[in-house]
């Protein structure tokens, strides 16, 4: 056997192909791994048919099929009054995953720092370490998982290249604010840092609360890689269609390492998108209602159970508290309700360096009616 040296030694199978797998494995109800059991709809369907029907089955473009590029911009001038160049300011990618590869491996040099929050995305900290980067993980900590911008100022130092936002949160479910907005900008002016902004719960922002694009601020646009995801905002998370959108500087260094790391994505998927998009506008603004209402439905049917909870401000996850029922650490009872309940949920302590006590799991509400009622009904059971 010829010896290898990892570049990842630290890298294990990810805590989502884990808790699927053990689903799997059990029969039990699967609200870990972050996809809906619903379908995309049915008009996005018979475009996809209608395009493979018509030929459009060959390599698409590099940077993405033309006509969604336009939609995309489109998009971001109704939605947020921003124009974009669809030629020079929006990428199409293999998901948001490989669009924040793509975007790391391209501006983050060997010898610079990456500020991340924990709990962290787990693609980020490897990105970062494959392009000879430095993860500096700053805790947000539970109940609220809000950021300490004062441990981010001190933080920054000349090697400082990049920070990694996500809102709303994947795994924590927060939204950021208004005022960590303001602070992100007064720690970033006047530097050269970037901001790479991971935005694909964009459009799943609840109780009248706003989101904020990064991409369309007036101060932080200029240094900003944005990541957006179709797979979530079309029910559709196994086509992998994303896209980036950044500034044409930034944007020419992404393009160069996506086009000899996935080069062109789906052609079919893309234009009927495309297609969808230009039918159907106004589809992302029903989405906070049409993943509240799953929200609501969930936690309504988890009266009566000892789970403690506040409702999820964003994404498609809810946490819940399971304090007053053990004092096992979330990824032993991750693994006791797989066992006494058959519902996969994810422990957040896999997202953090050093975790703090969290006596939560993660659960995916994107869900029928029927899969959450049952899920829940063997949740009150515990």
């Amino acid at each position: 056997m010829v010896a290898v040296t990892s570049k990842l030694p630290q890298v294990g199978t990810t805590i989502f192909t884990v808790m699927t797998q053990r689903a799997n494995e059990t029969g039990a109800i699967n609200l870990s791994q972050g996809f809906p059991d619903f379908d995309p709809p049915l008009r996005l369907k018979a475009l996809v048919a209608e395009h493979i029907a018509a030929g459009r089955n060959q390599y698409a473009p590099m940077t993405g099929v033309q006509e969604l590029r336009e939609q995309i911009a489109a998009r971001f001038k109704r939605e947020y009054d921003k124009p974009l160049d669809p030629q020079s300011e929006i990428t199409i990618t293999l998901g948001a995953t490989e669009g924040i590869f793509s975007a790391i491996q391209a501006l983050v040099h060997p010898g610079d720092d990456v500020i991340v929050f924990d709990p962290c995305y787990d693609s980020y900290c490897p990105a970062i370490e494959l392009a000879g980067g430095r993860p500096v993980r700053i805790p947000m900590l539970p109940p609220q998982f809000n950021i300490d911008w004062q441990r981010v100022r001190e933080s920054i130092t000349p090697r400082t290249r990049m920070i990694a936002l996500n809102s709303p949160h994947n795994p924590a479910t927060a939204v950021l604010s208004a005022d960590d907005v303001v602070e992100l900008a007064r720690l970033v002016r006047d530097t050269s840092i970037l901001v790479l902004s991971d935005e694909v719960y964009e459009h799943m922002v609840f109780d009248g609360g706003k989101h904020i694009n990064f991409c369309a601020h007036a101060e932080l646009s200029e240094r900003t890689v944005g990541v957006y995801s179709f797979g979530k905002t079309l029910h559709a998370t196994g086509w992998r269609v994303g896209y980036t959108v950044a500034p044409a500087n930034l944007t020419l260094e992404v393009r160069r390492v996506h086009q000899f790391n996935t080069f062109s994505i789906a052609a079919p998927l893309q234009y009927a998108i495309a297609d969808f998009l230009k039918e159907t506008p106004g589809h992302n603004v029903g989405l906070a209602a049409f993943y509240q209402a799953k929200r609501d439905f969930f936690l309504r049917e988890l009266t009566g159970s000892r789970f403690k909870h506040m409702p999820t401000t964003g994404t498609y996850f809810q946490l819940l508290d399971y304090s007053a029922m053990s004092n096992q650490g979330d990824m032993e009872f991750a693994e006791t309700l797989i066992r006494e309940a058959g519902v996969a949920a994810i422990p957040l302590s896999p997202f953090y360096l050093e975790p703090p006590a969290l006596p939560y799991l993660r659960f995916c509400f994107a869900k029928s009616e029927q899969t959450l009622s049952k899920a829940a009904e063997r949740l009150r059971k515990m």
